[in-house]
């Protein structure tokens, strides 16, 4: 869907994008990093509407230095900043913006009614923009970049400003718009939570270079850590103590009770050094007479992959450091 080769934006006094090399496919993408990284720069020279520096890139195989138009008929764009009309109706707006894509003036009406109800704005739709809430106006801003069914959309922080509910709504129509339409995704937030429920693959840049790009399962593998919970009996009314005192006593290496998982305090946590761990706390388990509600590796959370890949690089500096 998308292709860079060495791309670069430089501004006077900074430089946005820095020689930027990613191919991206089709799904749901998301790009991540921290504001100023080089996210909505990327986007305005893949709609063709600023020019790269050096380096080129494609999108639907068009390249954007010749092809923007064409580009631009076939990718839908949810900028990031309030950009609407306050005195006009939704419905107006994304009947425009869908005569502005090449739609006859019928047909224009007929996707404006489909999109609206489908963002969850058919019951506001004649009502002027400017009494809508934010999350309202996200949605209008939504529904005009799909009204003419393009083959991408490109969607620049769409969950600004909502509140929690608000934002998984909007994540919930993002992962809807592939499954239910087909149109590939490419979504950036400084959030990467938001990707790791959202995203089928995930591009991280920082000050304008590649960090890291891979699927969703690749930054949330599988940890040799497991999660392990069970019931108390009438022997054993804290379960948990006594399964964490046996396994101690068997020398098993045990971690922070449930860090970060629900239920912290009612799960054990400890490294699996392969299947014989799974043996023995399955043997504990029974010994003890408790029940085993689960025993499940730990996934990672896109976060913990991103701070340890950046300690990492720390480290790696600090080393560079005292070698030279």
């Amino acid at each position: 869907m998308i292709a860079t080769e060495s791309l670069s934006k430089r501004f006077p006094r900074v430089t946005a994008l820095d020689r930027l090399s990613v191919d991206v496919g089709p799904g749901v993408t998301g790009l991540v990093g921290a504001n100023g990284a080089g996210k909505s720069t990327l986007i305005k020279i893949l709609l063709g509407l600023s020019p790269a520096s050096e380096g080129r890139a494609e999108v639907l195989g068009l390249d954007v230095a010749t092809k923007g138009a064409a580009i631009r008929e076939r990718v839908g764009y949810m900028p990031e900043h309030d950009c609407l009309p306050p005195d006009v109706s939704a419905t107006e707006f994304v009947v425009h913006m869908a005569r502005m894509s090449g739609l006859p003036p019928a047909a224009a009406r007929e996707r404006t009614a489909d999109t609206l109800r489908h963002v969850g704005l058919y019951e506001e739709r004649y009502r002027p923009i400017g009494g809508y809430s934010t999350g309202m106006k996200q949605r209008v801003k939504l529904a005009q970049a799909l009204v003419h069914d393009p083959q991408l959309v490109f969607l620049d922080e769409p969950t600004n400003g909502l509140d929690p509910v608000g934002r998984d709504d909007m994540l919930g129509l993002i992962r809807r718009i592939h499954t239910d339409f087909g149109i590939s995704v490419l979504v950036t937030s400084h959030l990467l939570g938001e990707l790791e429920r959202t995203c089928d693959h995930v591009v991280v840049i920082d000050g304008g270079k590649l960090l890291r790009s891979s699927s969703t399962t690749d930054f949330t593998q599988t940890t040799t850590t497991l999660a392990i919970e069970v019931t108390d009996t009438d022997e054993h009314p804290d379960g948990t103590r006594a399964l964490r005192d046996a396994l101690h006593a068997r020398g098993v290496e045990l971690h922070d009770e449930g860090a970060g998982l629900p239920g912290a305090g009612h799960i054990l946590l400890l490294t699996a050094s392969g299947e014989e761990t799974y043996d023995l706390v399955r043997d504990v388990v029974a010994d003890l007479g408790l029940g085993l509600v689960r025993m499940e590796q730990r996934r990672h959370h896109i976060s913990e992959v991103f701070k340890n890949d950046t300690e990492r690089d720390e480290q790696r500096k600090e080393a560079v450091g005292h070698g030279s």
